[in-house]
């Protein structure tokens, strides 16, 4: 992944010192689980623990050689060594490696993730309770609908990332499974017992079962809950730039002094880190397609997984963090006009309030076809221009039938709002 997209710890948990030091880890943890159960000499792990080390230009230097990456790896470390060094890689593929490895590696991300999505719903849940009472119009197909406010709007979205932070945590420990069963998954060199210990003593489980991989449905979960999660978050940026636009002009994001819109309009003040977000949510769900297309291999394992999950699986990973840090900035800061939401809400004279008119008037024992047919007539005069209000006090059912309060009552905005509270409550706002 480009720089562009990449946060501090992400960036450090891909690079490929991480990764090779984590094969290490691996690889000195098989030592200390064979040595425990007497089946290499005592003392071989510390001897290993010690000296055991890499460098990664001497790693490619050997990869031209073998033709593969892992036991230029694996030959790298024993030249380091002394006699001991031939019980590096003893009994083991080198998937049992690479896969525990990456299960290290994809919890660790996962866990920042979690963290960085922790820290995006503290702050919905901050600007969710500072408008709470911040009335604006609701809108369905882009057309107004009936008021809300944007404390509410704001209380879906942390909803929804409750909801992907227990998708996160599943998905977590779904990934957080290691294997050490060689070359397919028999356990012929190397017992279970020992497999049990490595990935015990690394933080990990251990699949129930496995071929010469851990098979991909687990990292196909944790990318769909990813895909999911930046599905939300384009969701949450869209809206921004909906409510953003000039002629809605609800909020804006944070405009610095000093900051270009545009190469040629100096006038320009764009939503464009939402639009970021939402361009980048578009290569994530690319990425799953990848990854449920690499469940199927051949027999026992084939190569087709790997170099699609060398990309996909650092680039998602850093891209959703990248994006939950980035939309939690843009909420942070994001500029809220309520009095533009109070216009656009009174821009039609009370059309908004057309249900209230219709069920006061079946209360009043008109039938529910005939009290829509009133309510629609005189909306449509308010889509032609005129006051809804005002139309509704003219018609003469309305005025046969319901009183002056009747009609105050439909058209009070608080109505609608008077199970706000319980909402918040319920979502612990």
């Amino acid at each position: 992944m480009i720089d562009r997209y990449v946060t501090p710890e992400l960036s450090a948990l891909w690079s490929p010192t991480n990764k090779t030091q984590r094969w290490l880890d691996v690889e000195i943890a098989v030592c200390d689980g064979l040595e425990h159960f007497g089946k290499i000499p005592a003392g071989t792990t510390d001897a290993i623990r010690s000296g055991a080390k890499f460098d990664l230009e001497r790693m490619a230097e050997l990869e031209k050689e073998t033709r593969h990456d892992v036991m230029a790896f694996v030959k790298n470390v024993a030249e380091n060594l002394g006699p001991e060094g031939r019980y590096v890689h003893y009994g083991v593929t080198s998937y049992d490696i690479v896969d525990t490895a990456l299960a290290l590696i994809l919890r660790d991300a996962t866990d920042t993730i979690i963290a960085s999505a922790e820290r995006l719903t503290e702050v919905i849940r901050k600007r969710a309770r500072e408008h709470k009472n911040t009335v604006m119009i609701g809108r369905t197909h882009g057309i107004h609908a009936e008021p809300i406010t944007f404390g509410f709007k704001l209380a879906t979205w942390l909803d929804e990332m409750n909801n992907n932070l227990v998708r996160l945590k599943q998905a977590r420990e779904a990934i957080a499974v290691g294997k050490i069963s060689g070359a397919v998954g028999t356990h012929a060199n190397i017992g279970p017992e020992v497999e049990l210990y490595v990935c015990t003593n690394l933080g990990l489980k251990v699949t129930p079962i496995s071929t010469q991989i851990v098979a991909r449905d687990r990292h196909a979960q944790l990318m769909c809950t990813l895909a999911i999660l930046a599905a939300s978050l384009e969701r949450f940026a869209t809206e921004v730039r909906n409510l953003a636009r000039t002629e809605i002009r609800e909020v804006q994001e944070y405009f610095a002094v000093g900051q270009k819109g545009s190469s040629a309009m100096p006038h320009k003040r764009n939503p464009w880190n939402s639009e970021t977000v939402t361009g980048l949510a578009r290569v994530v769900r690319g990425n799953l397609v990848a990854m449920l297309e690499s469940m199927a291999t051949w027999h026992e394992r084939d190569l087709t997984n790997s170099s699609v999950e060398r990309v996909i699986l650092p680039d998602t990973t850093m891209l959703v963090d990248w994006m939950l840090n980035k939309f939690a900035g843009i909420l942070d800061t994001l500029i809220v006009y309520p009095e533009n939401m109070k216009r656009n809400l009174e821009q039609m004279g009370g059309l908004v309030c057309s249900e209230q008119i219709m069920l006061a008037l079946i209360t009043t024992g008109l039938s529910r076809e005939d009290a829509y047919a009133v309510a629609q007539r005189n909306a449509a005069k308010a889509w032609d221009g005129a006051g809804f209000r005002e139309a509704i006090e003219a018609d003469p059912v309305v005025q046969e039938r319901l009183t002056a309060e009747d009609i105050e009552h439909a058209f009070n905005v608080e109505y609608h709002l008077k199970n706000l509270t319980h909402t918040f409550e319920t979502l612990g706002i």
